[in-house]
């Protein structure tokens, strides 16, 4: 017998349409696949090359539960250029991949019976995470008319005294939407305020296409109460490398660590290398490949703006596109199984990022533009 409070703990529906998708491919259909959010490039060759030096160098032991400290003042620096305010080596904390930093923070700052906010449609392992640990998810929802921000005044009647902590995302995942500096400095307002904790999740940071990135880091007055949420997986094509990390005070990263302590012990040592070698190698890889992201984004909101029953914004970042498809009459979960079963398009349902997700589909456009343009015609003749 279970404990109960798996039956609180969420998923992340892309992983089981993609197998449902493979399953399909493996059958003989032709599928186009958006449904998973990474980049279909490689890594670039110089952070690869960084880890077989290191793995030759003998990175290949345990380090520590924090990370190899000067990896910790590698990333601390570039947080400091890259931010305009000073990060310690002692802020940093490493794991694998981003989302532990999530999950480790809710554990560490989150009681029964808190209040929590997050975005809605969101990333669904917000809401997962909230609700295992037993607290109240409060939803602020993100709104088309806002080109997918949030209502500053909207957010002002669910934040109160209770409100632990508040969860932001820009660029946002599924939307592609990015935040203002005037959104960002209400969040900071409304923390201190109510004495709440921030974690901004801004592992797309590097994803912005149109104007400039804002952190929340721009509001320094709020960093003693800020984790900082960053990874290498998007910027730098490494999902599989499962690298992640935080800034954050000095305090809180030691009891980050214990609860890594607790279960990952420490991340990979070679990775860590490799993301040194990210951070401040070569940078012309990962700045094509915003390019053609760039490029992609273009000719598929345009293609979709072409299909009748679809209305899409055009994102400001990531790699999403987030559709609106109440003309086509459908449900989106429907849509989502139509557009697999009829069209060989996977796709997402908006719902599988929150109640506020209906009458949406999330689709990736991190393919290529062939397959783009095929999905787009098969999306087209099948409605």
């Amino acid at each position: 017998m279970l404990a109960e409070r798996m039956s609180r703990l969420g998923t992340e529906t892309a992983f089981e349409v993609l197998a449902r998708a493979k399953a399909m491919e493996a059958a003989g259909r032709d599928i186009v696949h958006l449904e998973i959010g990474e980049p279909d490039f490689d890594t670039p060759r110089n952070i690869i090359d960084a880890a077989i030096k290191a793995l030759n160098s003998g990175y290949t032991h345990y380090g520590p539960s924090a990370g190899i400290p000067e990896v910790r003042k590698v990333f601390a620096e570039f947080l400091t250029k890259d931010r305009g305010v000073e990060v310690k080596p002692e802020n940093i904390v490493i794991t694998p991949g981003a989302k532990p930093i999530l999950f480790f923070s809710i554990l560490a700052l989150v009681n029964k019976g808190d209040e929590v906010i997050y975005p809605n449609p969101g990333f669904p392992i917000y809401e997962s995470v909230i609700n295992f640990v037993g607290a109240k998810p409060v939803p602020i929802p993100l709104r088309e008319d806002k080109a997918f921000s949030f209502d500053l005044n909207e957010m002002k009647q669910l934040v109160n005294d209770r409100t632990k902590l508040i969860i932001v995302n820009t660029p946002h995942n599924p939307t592609g939407g990015v935040l203002t500096a005037k959104d960002m400095q209400g969040i900071a307002e409304l923390a201190k305020k109510h004495d709440a904790w921030i974690l901004s999740d801004e592992v797309y940071s590097k994803m912005v296409y149109d104007g400039k990135h804002v952190s929340i880091y721009d509001y320094p007055e709020v960093m003693d109460r800020t984790i900082l949420l960053e990874g290498h997986s998007k910027t730098y094509a490494m999902t599989g490398w499962r690298l992640g990390y935080a800034a954050m005070p000095a305090e809180l990263a030691a009891h980050i660590s214990k609860l890594q302590t607790n279960s990952n012990s420490c991340t990979s040592s070679f990775t860590q290398m490799a993301g040194v070698e990210a951070l401040t190698g070569p940078q012309d890889a990962s700045i094509k490949m915003m390019a053609e992201f760039k490029a992609r984004r273009d000719m598929f909101v345009e293609g979709l703006n072409r299909i009748p029953g679809f209305k899409c914004l055009k994102p400001s970042g990531a790699f999403y596109v987030f559709p609106n498809i109440t003309g086509t009459g459908m449900k989106s979960k429907q849509i989502e199984e139509f557009l697999l079963d009829k069209a060989g398009v996977a796709g997402l349902s908006g719902t599988s990022f929150g109640k506020y997700g209906e009458g949406y589909l999330r689709f990736s456009y991190a393919n290529s533009q062939a397959n783009l343009r095929k999905a787009l015609d098969k999306i087209s003749k099948a409605l």
